[in-house]
């Protein structure tokens, strides 16, 4: 089943949904429902999505919240919004894993339960709610999630370096096999896999590893990595086995859909000297990333998060010319959707290691505005970018 699959072109946002339960110190819970109040504002939220036009959303449920302890599920909250986005007739790409694990999942991604662990999570939730929410994503961003929590030791379970790079990268790829399989089970064959991947460009011509590096999850889950591959001799250098290429040749994951998430300020790093530096390419870089990973992997192409830091005049500008560019690229590649990302603004990820108040912490990028009131709350304020992908959504020029 591919419900993308039907030539149409969708419009919608997602809620930004980064789960880092774990503390430790100097560093604070990571959860942007509990930090932006969605938990408690969900209702209002789901609505202003419909109210945005959107036909789709990317949302993510908390997986340590629902499994708090081993074999032990807890529905009440996302019943209640699972309902409700039924109700508005959204279409839900829901996000199964975004950064992070529950508590009781020591050594986090490499403990030797995890891909186990995540399957049975997923199984759970499909065979709860897969008759009416078909399209998963089985792991928000893999090569961000490998960079963060096993090469520059960011977030847990802290490993650095190429080692712990391909560690996390060995762990995450076996548990997006091992959800897909079981969400399958679960739903019968039911599902769609709108696999979500951070889209970097390395235009420097010494960034070979880095280069090739972005595509490896992807080529992994599509059993591509053997003999001819350039990444063979990183992969046995630090730690990949003969048996483990083998095993991911020998059980695929394929996508449905190919998610490519862009942000024109950070995702083209340019290497010189040693040192890197971000460049806004706009919509080259954008049109470069569909164009390429459409033709590595045969499957229609989805934005599955965008948006711009910058003005408010800026960002209107990126969401008219990054939907104009995917209209005309429709002629030559298949192309689901686009998605921005996030619908209301979300608390930055360096909260987690400061110690200020969480308004101190918010980034302007949604087309809801959040702002801190006397009391501690975070009203939600629809601005002028709202109302462009709401002319947008109803096919006017704004």
């Amino acid at each position: 089943m591919n419900q993308f699959s039907d030539g149409a072109f969708r419009l919608g946002v997602g809620i930004e949904d980064t789960f880092i339960a774990h503390t430790a110190l100097g560093r604070r819970k990571l959860d942007e429902y509990e930090l932006t109040q969605h938990y408690t504002r969900w209702a209002g939220d789901l609505d202003l999505v419909k109210a945005s036009g959107a036909q789709t959303i990317r949302y993510g449920l908390p997986w340590y919240r629902i499994n708090p302890s081993p074999g032990t599920f807890v529905w009440s909250w996302a019943d209640r919004v699972v309902d409700r986005l039924c109700e508005l007739g959204l279409e839900v790409i829901v996000d199964l894993v975004h950064y992070g694990t529950p508590e009781w999942l020591d050594n986090h991604f490499i403990n030797h339960r995890y891909p186990q662990a995540v399957a049975e999570y997923a199984f759970a939730l499909a065979e709860r709610y897969g008759d009416r929410l078909t399209a998963w994503t089985p792991l928000n961003e893999p090569q961000w999630t490998a960079r963060l929590c096993g090469e520059s030791g960011t977030w847990p379970p802290y490993l650095t370096g190429d080692d712990g790079y391909l560690q996390l990268m060995r762990a995450i790829a076996k548990g997006v096999v091992g959800s897909q399989r079981a969400i399958t089970d679960a739903t019968g064959g039911n599902a769609t896999f709108v696999h979500v991947e951070a889209s970097f460009r390395y235009p420097s011509g010494d960034s070979g590893v880095l280069n090739e590096r972005r595509w490896l999850c992807g080529d992994l889950l599509n059993g591509m990595v053997g003999d001819g591959h350039p990444l063979l001799g990183y992969l046995r250098e630090h730690g990949f086995t003969d048996d483990d290429l083998t095993w991911f040749a020998e059980n695929p994951a394929v996508p449905d859909v190919m998610g490519i998430n862009y942000y024109p300020m950070w995702s083209t790093l340019v290497h010189e000297d040693g040192t890197g530096r971000e460049r806004d390419d706009g919509v080259a870089g954008l049109e470069e990333l569909v164009r390429e990973t459409a033709a590595r992997y045969g499957v229609p192409v989805m934005v599955t998060e965008t948006s711009y830091e910058g003005t408010m005049a800026q960002r209107i500008a990126w969401l008219r010319d990054s939907v104009a560019l995917l209209h005309k690229l429709r002629s030559e590649v298949e192309i689901a959707g686009y998605i921005w990302w996030p619908f209301f603004d979300q608390i930055r990820w360096q909260y987690r290691e400061a110690l200020d108040p969480v308004e101190h912490h918010l980034h302007r990028l949604g087309l809801v505005t959040l702002d801190a009131d006397d009391v501690g709350g975070f009203p939600r304020r629809p601005n002028e970018l709202f109302d462009v992908f709401q002319a947008l959504c109803q096919g006017r020029q704004p």
